[in-house]
């Protein structure tokens, strides 16, 4: 594409929504092509910091294109590594697959006790070595290394946090500043900078001071190697950002469900059900009628 023809075109986001999460995932990867992508948390994450709150980015839910994969590395220490931009599970058909496969506790390929999906020992390996099944092989940086911030980070990347670190971060609604230099926050968001751009935005929307951050490591078997995907939540307005578990006022449950703010969540995530990703991709403005001036 030459310099001329690169100025007709712009980069444009869609939202791609439906029922069953493999075709959902198809019609957005289809959307991207070979020239754009589909969102990882990291992008959701800038975006929303980027956008008004009356954006449809902060008034709904949204599922990304990250995923957390609890690996054995070879030494015998566990760790989590968390992929953007597309990892173990970045085509639809890897999704089929655990769906229909047995749910036999010995199969490699279905659900885990807490509806993460199961990875082979053989792909735990190769995530940790950023060795991905569609043949690429993208960086996989250190979180002490990451936390100190990389220049120019491409599109699809790993990050390697301890499990113990990781499980270690609190888990519920938690204070902005202690979310500000949480481990999984920094590794989830894109970085520290990220992270806190986007705690200041969330925030101030309604002068919280709690926000939902959900991670599963205090409740899994970390010598099962399993992976789980990123997503963001949000209702209309905002409201319910900051509850607990608990209202001793009220007396009653917090909101849950697809309609509830809960902040940011890992853990599972990887059910057929419903799915909303955002792709985005270059456009002719030249041939789009959404780019005329209709002189009103």
């Amino acid at each position: 594409m030459n310099d001329t023809s690169r100025e007709a075109f712009r980069m444009e986001a869609k939202i791609f929504f439906g029922t069953y999460r493999p075709v959902v995932l198809k019609r957005a990867l289809t959307y991207a092509g070979e020239d754009g992508f589909v969102a990882s948390m990291p992008q959701l994450i800038h975006a929303r910091t980027n956008a008004p709150y009356g954006n449809i980015l902060w008034n709904t839910w949204f599922s990304s294109y990250s995923e957390e994969n609890v690996v054995t590395t070879p030494q015998g220490n566990h760790v989590v590594v968390v992929i953007h931009g597309g990892g173990l599970y970045a085509a639809p058909e890897r999704f089929e697959k655990m769906y229909y496969s047995s749910t036999d506790h010995r199969s490699e390929q279905g659900y885990t006790g807490q509806f993460a999906a199961k990875i082979s020992e053989r792909e735990a390996r190769n995530a940790l070595a950023g060795k991905l099944p569609d043949g690429a092989e993208v960086p996989v940086y250190p979180f002490e290394e990451f936390k100190r911030g990389i220049g120019d980070l491409p599109v699809r990347y790993g990050v390697v946090l301890d499990f113990e670190l990781a499980r270690q971060s609190k888990s519920g609604y938690v204070a902005f500043d202690v979310l500000k230099d949480d481990p999984n926050m920094i590794a989830r968001t894109g970085g520290v900078e990220a992270n806190i751009a986007y705690l200041d935005k969330f925030s101030a929307r309604h002068g919280t001071k709690l926000m939902g951050h959900w991670h599963p490591y205090n409740r899994i078997d970390p010598d099962q190697p399993q992976t789980s995907t990123l997503s963001l939540a949000g209702n209309e307005g905002g409201q319910g950002s900051d509850v607990d578990e608990f209202d001793p006022t009220t007396r009653t449950q917090r909101e849950t469900g697809y309609a509830s703010e809960t902040g940011l969540s890992g853990g599972g995530g990887v059910g057929p059900g419903l799915a909303r990703y955002v792709a985005v991709a270059p456009r002719d403005a030249a041939t789009d009628v959404r780019h005329l001036d209709f002189g009103v």
